[in-house]
């Protein structure tokens, strides 16, 4: 019988690691074979490189962050501000997701401050939904496949949307164990400290990280690090109302009224 299997995708290298990268890897310790997607190849993410040099320091940047959370990596798909609703996206990231089978797919809050993660968001919603349509092409070719699947969205950066309306989750993961793997992925972006720094003030995106995770765990009112998720709609991606983190992190796993 195969392994059951999840999939993150992001939108830049580091994403993953800043709001999904812990649930991640405790579905990994619950026995999924785990991947890792980031869609833009994060080409814009420098001033001191060029596009192509910083493309390829991301993307190798990216490789030893998903050898450490464990994960099969899967290349990008376009470079930054490239990211849009398309049917050429479209067919690659369904092709992706017929590949990887997952059962569960972790993405970007549908409301974020910048276009690349809403629409990360809506790419790897119709992607799920459009699994097991034939009659759907994929780039490349691709059977359609058959399953549930349940998609849920992480929280926005800054845990509001674009106007500053805060942006609350339905349920909190306990990441406190392995939030130290999660911080040695990060930093293998390394060639983000300086970027962040200087385009959006985060000072060390290391103590951002560790404070967005404080924040979260906040919110749930029990977990001192966590992960907070919505779950998306069942209709069109699987045959009743399934929360499988609630199955199979529920020691981990905390549901908001």
């Amino acid at each position: 019988m195969p392994k059951r299997s999840a999939i993150a995708i992001a939108a830049h290298p580091d994403d993953i690691e800043f709001v999904m990268g812990g649930t991640l890897m405790l579905l990994k310790q619950a026995g999924f074979d785990i991947h890792y997607m980031n869609v833009a190849s994060g080409s814009c993410g420098s001033t001191t490189m060029d596009a192509n040099e910083t493309r390829i320091v991301r993307a190798n940047e990216g490789k030893a962050a998903a050898e450490i959370l464990g994960t099969t990596f899967h290349a990008s798909l376009c470079d930054d501000l490239e990211v849009v609703y398309s049917v050429e996206l479209l067919r690659k990231l369904a092709a992706v997701i017929r590949e990887v089978k997952p059962e569960i797919v972790l993405t970007h809050s549908p409301e974020d401050y910048m276009e690349d993660h809403m629409n990360v968001s809506r790419l790897a919603v119709t992607a799920a939904f459009a699994r097991g349509m034939s009659n759907f092409a994929t780039d490349p070719p691709s059977g359609a496949i058959e399953g549930d699947v349940t998609v849920y969205h992480a929280m926005p950066h800054g845990l509001c949307d674009g106007l500053r309306r805060p942006v609350e989750a339905d349920c909190y993961i306990d990441t406190s164990s392995v939030h130290a793997t999660k911080r040695k992925a990060l930093a293998a972006h390394k060639s983000q400290k300086k970027w962040l720094d200087a385009s959006q003030g985060m000072d060390s995106y290391l103590i951002t990280m560790d404070d967005l995770s404080k924040q979260v765990g906040e919110r749930s009112g029990k977990f001192a690090l966590a992960e907070g998720w919505r779950r998306h709609l069942h209709w069109g991606l699987s045959t009743g109302d399934n929360d499988p983190l609630a199955e199979i992190l529920n020691e981990q796993y905390l549901a908001k009224d």
